[in-house]
């Protein structure tokens, strides 16, 4: 984002690891204090406002200048592109949500899955929703509870149940072309959405189907088991499938979600799950609901070009040339980064936006192929959030 001065400077990143350390620091306290989901409960964009007001203090320039220098990096091309598709993202999952996609997914997946194999289908339908939706949380959110129900008519672990559920949502999440981690990392890395995704998926696919073989081998037999009312409306999967394939052939992702947003909302109008103001609400709901994410992205982006400007990242690079020694090594330096960032924020997208111009540094330097880099920021990152036990 932005890279205008040779001469690297350690110091420049003394506002990033402020962030880092008060974000983390203020998790770590609370979770020793009992406090639920502890690593959630300081908001990162403050922390990250902290940091901010220090680059302004050390920085050197007028105030004019360094303002200047933050508005360039926040209103970045690639920046502004991601905000836009953050806000379409949760648009479409909200009112894909809101006209009963999510149930009618569910159970059309769970009446086509003998109960033997309740666990592995549980891990595919996780995988299914979150690719589709671009979330792994909404995906957990609304799975958990059916999960849970389904686990225990058909006798099955709990806890193996809903880490089955929790992989197949993270595998999603990092395959899917319209998840916030998929669209900060190629955004940071400057590829293509679908790109990524034919390379991403030729990583993460191997995983996918060995998890799925040991899920139906060592899961306990579930013999037979009623699991209740299974009804389900074939038009309500369509949206998510619409938007799947129209990703994947390659159409822009602002009118696949556009589409997908209507196809939604038009579905529900008819059926009559929503109304003309229900749907527009839910719009603003999804809007609303990437806040966060939003406002993260748009401050880190100014904060990352005053670093880099002043020669932040030219001194990691300085340093991290010590350990890598090539190609290869380079893909495991970029590992290396993404999964020290996912546990230091306990937030894969997060993660990615802090370390994605690093990353891009490191791709270019040694002539790692940027889908690659892409790939392995999201694939990282999503299974460290998967694994840390204080992630959301």
């Amino acid at each position: 984002m932005g890279n205008n001065q040779k001469k690297g400077n350690g110091l420049a990143l003394l506002p990033l690891l402020i962030f880092i350390a008060i974000y983390l620091g203020a998790g770590i306290i609370l979770q020793a204090q009992g406090v639920g989901m502890a690593f959630y409960q300081f908001p990162s964009p403050v922390a990250l406002f902290f940091a901010i007001i220090i680059a302004f203090a050390m920085f050197k320039g007028t105030m004019d200048e360094k303002f200047s220098d933050f508005a360039k990096g926040a209103g970045e091309e690639n920046i502004l592109i991601m905000l836009v598709v953050y806000l379409l993202a949760g648009a479409f999952s909200t009112v894909a949500g809101a006209m009963g996609g999510v149930a009618s997914t569910v159970n059309l997946c769970l009446t086509f899955i003998p109960v033997q194999f309740l666990l592995a289908g549980m891990f595919v339908i996780g995988a299914f929703l979150a690719t589709a939706a671009g979330t792994s949380m909404g995906t957990i959110s609304a799975l958990v509870p059916i999960v849970v129900g389904v686990a225990d008519k058909a006798g099955l672990s709990v806890p193996l149940a809903l880490a089955a559920c929790i992989g197949g949502a993270m595998f999603g999440d990092n395959l899917s072309v319209i998840s916030d981690t998929t669209i900060a990392a190629t955004r940071t890395q400057g590829v293509e959405m679908k790109d990524k995704f034919r390379v991403n998926g030729m990583i993460a696919a191997p995983a996918a189907i060995i998890t799925v073989i040991l899920l139906v081998i060592f899961a306990p037999s579930a013999g037979v088991a009623d699991l209740g009312d299974l009804s389900f409306e074939i038009i309500k999967v369509v949206p998510y499938i619409l938007v799947l394939v129209l990703a994947l052939i390659g159409l822009n992702v602002f009118l696949v979600l556009t589409i997908g947003i209507f196809s939604a909302g038009i579905i529900g109008l008819v059926g009559g799950e929503i109304t003309i103001l229900s749907f527009a609400q839910n719009i603003y709901g999804g809007f609303t609901g990437m806040f966060e994410v939003f406002c993260l992205s748009l401050l880190m982006g100014g904060l990352s070009y005053m670093v880099s400007k002043n020669g932040g990242i030219d001194w990691l690079m300085d340093r991290i040339q010590g350990f890598i020694k090539g190609p290869v090594s380079a893909q495991f330096g970029i590992a290396a980064l993404a999964a020290a960032a996912d546990m230091a924020t306990a937030n894969n997208t997060v993660a990615i936006i802090i370390v994605g111009p690093i990353a891009k540094g490191i791709s270019t330097e040694y002539k790692v192929d940027p889908r690659k880099s892409a790939s392995i920021l999201d694939i990282v990152s999503c299974i460290f959030q998967g694994a840390i036990p204080y992630g959301a």
